[in-house]
């Protein structure tokens, strides 16, 4: 049976096929009527419909920081996916946030069971993006690890014998988006949507103040309704950004004050291991090491790290005997 580590995120969805690599990177999105409900678009094709549709038409997003919110939606959209990448009944290793809840675990089950997955296990993130770095887990060497992505961040310290202190925020990507459109608003008295709002995180964004990127967004002026253009820099989007990326930053140093004092020493020694499409922000990894003075490991994809660590821990038994959910 084909076995695949499946990343259902709240913005991007990644598959992992043991023998093949990733085979997958698409939009967590769909199209459907707003009176029938009717599915008309799954996808990358979905979201480019974001912000372009008529009233007739919904774009959804069916996970939502990290969590299914329209389990008919989720399981449909994960069948077309897995229809893309398999023509036979697969095995599923599921990365999800830490601590995840037996309720949430049950409605992934759901979906998954709906869209034709055999058998399905699940992994808590911070594992998995530790093994994204290629990096080893033992029992004696606890390790401290950071994913944020676009709905959720999961952080903590843990050794192969389990996770010693950690939790989960309903802090990411899609929070800098939201602001970063009030405050374009604000500033620049110009109204842009979610895509484009996106696009300006991902190509000026920064956590470096002498950062001087600068890109030209089109939007609807607030007080005249036309359409208008202005150029953006990454010092005009550091706020939106910065004040996410620090109440991450505040939540991990209360759980690394939780720890015992050897291994708040492993933590010193190992460093941070960062992943999630976030932490590709200039500068992302220089800040959260200076701010919790520790070495920050970025690795050389951040956004598909913990996908890989998924399919590391799916071809090896033994390891996710041992990494599993029970």
């Amino acid at each position: 049976m084909l076995k695949l580590a499946i990343d259902f995120g709240t913005s991007v969805t990644k598959i992992f096929k043991i023998g093949s690599g990733i085979v997958l990177s698409e939009a967590t999105c769909v199209t459907v009527t707003r009176d029938t409900r009717e599915i008309r678009a799954f996808g990358n094709e979905a979201k480019r419909l974001l912000g372009k549709t008529a009233d007739a038409t919904e774009v959804c997003f069916p996970v939502y920081e990290g969590e299914i919110v329209d389990e008919r939606l989720a399981a449909a959209l994960l069948e077309f996916f897995l229809s893309k990448v398999s023509r036979r009944g697969v095995e599923a290793l599921f990365c999800v946030p830490c601590g995840f809840s037996p309720d949430s675990r049950a409605a992934f089950l759901r979906v998954a069971k709906s869209a034709g997955v055999a058998r399905a296990e699940f992994v808590e993130t911070p594992y998995l993006a530790v093994l994204g770095h290629d990096a080893p887990l033992s029992e004696s060497n606890p390790v401290f690890a950071i994913d944020m992505g676009a709905g959720k961040t999961s952080l903590a310290a843990f050794s192969l014998d389990g996770i010693i202190a950690g939790l989960t925020m309903n802090v990411g990507g899609s929070n800098m988006d939201i602001h970063i459109i009030d405050h374009i608003a604000e500033n620049y008295r110009l109204k842009i949507g979610s895509a484009t709002s996106e696009k300006l995180k991902n190509s000026v964004g920064s956590l470096i103040e002498s950062d001087n990127q600068s890109c030209i967004i089109n939007g609807r002026d607030v007080e005249t309704g036309r359409p208008r253009s202005v150029a953006v820099s990454s010092g005009d989007v550091l706020l939106p950004i910065r004040v996410y990326v620090d109440k991450v930053i505040e939540y991990a140093e209360i759980v690394l004050r939780k720890l015992p004092a050897e291994v708040s020493a492993a933590m010193c020694k190992n460093g941070i291991f960062l992943a999630g499409g976030v932490t590709q922000i200039a500068g992302f990894s220089d800040y959260v090491s200076e701010r919790l003075q520790m070495e920050a490991h970025l690795p050389s994809d951040p956004q598909m790290a913990v996908v890989l660590g998924g399919g590391r821990a799916m071809g090896n038994p033994a390891l996710l005997a041992k990494l599993k959910m029970e």
